[in-house]
């Protein structure tokens, strides 16, 4: 792994972790919400998993409500790595939509949303949350004992060992911008109908983070998506069910 930075609008600086087989189609890789790009580990790729602003070996720093600076900080990265295809995990697929509001597909050849929002705020069908996500908030944005419950809860079959590594990730990132992320409110439907390029959206049907109905929603509204769901399976499928995880993503990645 080489851990690389590039620098966003506004000249904070984002920490890029590179891995996999050089010769291979890129893949950039947009982590959840107090997690990092080091969640990741597809070995068959050559990925590119950014470390959001104010999360891991990223700054932090300017507006983490506004639309624009999100759709700035994946647009910066897609210009280092060119045309790829752009995975985003739970809060990562809203990141995407931020990017697709700006931007469209400019440097994006597949897109995969894995147990994603693609909206948030109050009414939004495209951020419809499920029972562990409403008993983590808002407690888990201060409370670090309420956030490792949350790490916990969020995917049970998970080892204790891999837990641990979600939990240190999200208890590193600052109670400031765990709140932030959730101050904002946006709607995507307009930015998924125009979608033009193959989209993959992954969900598992036991997921009590991100609800199933939110990865129904953005697959009938996105042209030509194919909504895969993942039985027995909650909120980190690429984690839970990596072989299965990793064959849906080897078909879109271009």
């Amino acid at each position: 792994m080489q851990l690389t930075h590039v620098t966003a609008a506004g000249g904070g600086r984002l920490a890029v972790r590179e891995a996999g087989p050089p010769g291979a189609p890129p893949v950039v890789l947009v982590h959840g919400w107090a997690q990092t790009g080091a969640v990741w580990d597809l070995p068959d790729f050559h990925t590119y998993a950014v470390d959001l602003r104010g999360h891991g070996e990223s700054d932090d720093f300017g507006d983490y409500r506004d639309s624009a600076a999100w759709a700035e900080d994946l647009k910066a990265v897609l210009d280092h790595t060119g045309p790829a295809t752009v995975v985003g995990w739970s809060y990562g697929g809203l990141v995407i939509a931020d990017h697709l509001r700006f931007h469209g597909t400019s440097n994006i050849t597949a897109l995969v949303f894995v147990s994603a929002i693609t909206e948030i705020g109050r009414g939004r069908p495209g951020g419809e949350t499920g029972p562990v996500m409403r008993a983590a908030l808002p407690a888990a944005i201060t409370d670090d004992a309420a956030m490792a419950r949350f790490c916990r809860d969020m995917a049970p079959v998970l080892p204790a060992e891999t837990v641990a590594e979600l939990t240190a990730a999200a208890t590193s990132v600052s109670h400031k911008v765990r709140g932030e992320l959730f101050r904002r409110d946006v709607g995507s439907a307009d930015v998924l109908a125009g979608v033009d390029v193959p989209t993959l959206v992954v969900h598992g049907t036991q997921d009590e983070v991100v609800a199933p109905a939110a990865a129904e929603y953005s697959a009938a509204l996105i042209p030509g998506a194919e909504l895969s769901l993942y039985p027995d399976t909650a909120h980190a499928p690429f984690l839970e069910r990596p072989q299965r995880f990793s064959s849906d993503l080897k078909r879109f990645v271009r």
